[in-house]
């Protein structure tokens, strides 16, 4: 499990494909010094991966058919950087939200739009993945917990702050790119729980907005 706050940014060393599935090797200098051990959890562009080598220089991991299927993580190319964080332990500060590091869907970012020092993107929304989407709801791009700021059509919109842009890979994506896609875990159980279809103003839209009080 993770919290969506990048710890730090690794730099792709080499992607080698190992029968259906593939190695891959990163360069990382972990803050603090320290470094996962092997069998610890990493998340790689928000994709939770397992480390097989450890090492001060970095770690590498494989990638099965089902990650190669569903994230983009198999189209890496060296020199290519990504977003790194380790799994959060128990009693650790929970700063963005919970998140697993399941990739739900790959989207793409349609637009972006400068508001001061701020970035404000616009991002495709599968149909699928709809319900589990409401303003002001968290989900997680490329792992970077965010915030929903609007809701279309199968579009949502998230502000990026000044560092985020800074600290992670999302500041160096343009137009077109595209990104994993992990909804709130939270949504999804209370998906099941409810149903509908979580269109703007459905009592799903506005139960994970936090538009319903605990008597609703």
């Amino acid at each position: 499990m993770f919290t969506g706050l990048v710890e730090c940014r690794g730099t792709v060393r080499r992607l080698a494909r190992s029968g259906a599935g593939a190695v891959l090797e990163l360069e990382a200098s972990w803050p603090g010094g320290g470094h996962p051990a092997t069998g610890d959890s990493v998340a790689v562009n928000g994709a939770c991966l397992t480390v097989l080598e450890p090492g001060p220089a970095g770690l590498t991991a494989d990638l099965s058919p089902e990650t190669l299927s569903r994230t983009t993580l198999g189209r890496l190319r060296a020199g290519e950087p990504v977003n790194l964080e380790r799994s959060l332990r128990l009693g650790d500060r929970l700063g963005g939200h919970l998140v697993l590091g399941h990739v739900d869907a790959v989207v793409r970012l349609v637009s972006t739009r400068p508001e001061g020092s701020f970035v404000r993107w616009r991002v495709s929304l599968p149909r699928e993945q709809a319900p589990e989407v409401a303003p002001k709801g968290s989900l997680a791009l490329h792992g970077v917990s965010l915030t929903v700021a609007t809701l279309g059509d199968g579009w949502f919109e998230v502000a990026l702050i000044p560092e985020t842009l800074r600290s992670t890979v999302l500041g160096s994506l343009a137009t077109g790119a595209e990104l994993h896609l992990e909804t709130d875990v939270l949504a999804k159980y209370v998906r099941r729980a409810v149903g509908g279809d979580g269109a703007p103003g459905s009592l799903l839209a506005e139960f994970l907005g936090g538009g319903l009080d605990a008597t609703d």
